[in-house]
């Protein structure tokens, strides 16, 4: 079996490390930016920080900010514009999965405009020019879209998650600096890192794992366990904050390239329908999948006990597999994640619709165990 592994081409990780933003510019010979971001990050002065080294540097800039929290396809029509209209020859995007996200839609369409529709960039586009230039500076550490190939638009028609797989939407250069998620929301640190330990234990079990994904995400599964909720708890303690912004990048090192399960193919209309935060949908609704995914990777399920500190010597696969999915919940529970659909408004009504869609997505294939829709409507019936 040949496998494929892609990668940025340069990153940087620490507090602080915007700093080696302007010689990055300079290195890639690069003007002006559109900066991607989101009202919010301006608001709080999380963006600025990042605009400050610009300043100080003389690099210019115009500021993009019309990005929602699950971005839609009006929002990349709308930043293809600004970015046309500015003059900028690279985007700077600052914030979660929505402002990367859109930066990615925005980068392919300007160099391949004959996805301007953006819905045409559903699936694995056949795109043929790579992106303008992207750098990409993390303010959550969940979705680790700054190293991944895939990016996630809302079609606001059909009410539906677009899944987009590029290799050439990967941003040109990752900055993970910890300082920028000092002050995220502790409700937001909880989802961000939860959505990060998805992609972990989803990435670890799903069908196109294999050795070198596998490395990654036991790594990422150990250390979500070891800071996650010190950061929730403690927002300005740099160690944990930073131990969380690397390993949500070492979670989508690998998931970006060997696929998800059903656990995003459940969450993504959860978000596309009723808006329900990303982060928040996964982490509900993890521990009840894995629980129905144990059967067909128990062996894995011995090393997410493992990484989770919860293993014992001498217990049996089965014992491992609950002692795994129980510190998975308990973790949830700690960081205040809700643990039932009904405490976000979906009712009973709703979970044909959800399954339908769920059933459809395209993480969903790539689940350990097969799934049909009537096993989605029972998983809901029972997070409901």
């Amino acid at each position: 079996m040949i496998h494929r592994f892609i990668l940025n081409e340069v990153s940087y990780f620490g507090p602080g490390a915007r700093k080696m933003l302007p010689q990055e510019i300079k290195r890639l010979g690069l003007h002006k930016a559109l900066v991607a971001t989101d009202k919010e990050l301006i608001r709080f002065g999380v963006a600025q920080k990042v605009l400050d080294v610009l300043e100080e540097a003389g690099v210019p800039y115009e500021l993009f900010s019309e990005i929602k929290p699950n971005p839609t396809v009006s929002n990349v029509k709308a930043g293809v514009k600004a970015f046309s209209e500015s003059g900028a020859d690279f985007i700077l995007a600052i914030g979660g999965g929505s402002s990367i996200d859109t930066a990615k839609a925005i980068g392919i369409i300007t160099n391949n405009p004959s996805f301007s529709d953006v819905v045409s960039l559903e699936g694995v586009a056949d795109t043929q020019r790579k992106s303008v230039p992207i750098i990409a500076l993390p303010t959550t550490a969940g979705t680790a879209a700054e190293v991944t190939i895939n990016y996630v638009i809302t079609d606001e028609e059909k009410q539906k998650k677009m899944v987009c797989v590029d290799p050439n939407d990967i941003p040109a250069i990752a900055i993970v600096d910890a300082e920028l998620m000092y002050t995220l929301p502790k409700s937001l640190t909880a989802a961000t890192g939860m959505d990060a330990l998805t992609h972990a234990i989803e990435g670890l079990i799903t069908k196109g794992a294999w050795e070198m994904s596998d490395m990654f995400e036991i790594k990422a599964i150990e250390m979500i366990n070891r800071y996650l909720e010190t950061a929730v708890k403690e927002p300005t303690n740099p160690e944990a904050r930073n131990g969380m912004a690397v390993a949500q990048y070492i979670a989508g090192m690998a998931f970006s390239n060997v696929g998800l399960g059903v656990v995003h193919g459940m969450a993504h209309p959860l978000g596309a329908i009723f808006d329900i935060p990303h982060g928040v949908a996964n982490a509900l609704l993890l521990p009840t999948i894995m629980e129905f995914n144990a059967p067909a990777a128990l062996d894995k399920y011995v090393q997410i006990a493992k990484a989770m500190d919860v293993y014992v010597p001498g217990m049996s696969r089965e014992e491992a597999a609950n002692a795994a999915v129980q510190a998975v919940k308990d973790l949830a529970v700690r960081v205040g994640i809700p643990q039932h659909l009904s405490e976000l408004g979906i009712q009973e009504k709703d979970l044909d619709r959800l399954a339908d869609a769920a059933f459809a997505d395209v993480c969903t294939p790539g689940n350990p165990r097969e799934v049909n829709k009537e096993i989605i409507l029972n998983l809901y019936q029972k997070v409901l």
